[in-house]
């Protein structure tokens, strides 16, 4: 069983930047590929970022990349998400997933249904 608890959300302004993190419990944390994910009010929820348990693989949505940096540290058990040049559409409750992806792809890790575990998530609101 693994525990997931976001942390770093909150208002900021277009154009601004905010790093969330998301804290795992357990002693098993590099075999966990990590997801960001994220569910507007009326929206699905949607993929945002992945990264795989070594760190050396990450997969963007297209509407983040470029601006979202997905990162981890093994050691912390903790996984990041830097977010730049924020804007309105940005704006959703964001959550962090954890799964063991046997094989890890660009298709599999966009996949929520693959990712066993979710944390309770943080609200990002960007204002225009």
């Amino acid at each position: 069983q693994v525990q997931l608890v976001e942390s770093g959300g909150g208002l900021v302004q277009a154009g601004g930047s905010l790093r969330l993190s998301c804290a795992a419990s357990g002693r098993t944390f590099s075999s966990y590929a990590m997801g960001w994910f994220r569910q507007a009010p009326g929206k699905e929820r949607e993929f945002v970022a992945s990264i795989s348990g070594s760190g050396g693989t990450t997969v963007y949505a297209d509407s983040v990349k470029g601006r979202f940096t997905i990162s981890r540290d093994n050691a912390k058990n903790t996984v990041y998400l830097r977010m730049d040049i924020l804007k309105p559409e940005d704006t959703a409750a964001y959550y962090c997933a954890a799964g063991r992806l046997v094989y890890y792809s660009d298709y599999v890790a966009r996949d929520e249904h693959r990712y066993d575990f979710w944390g309770q998530g943080t609200q990002v609101t960007v204002s225009s």
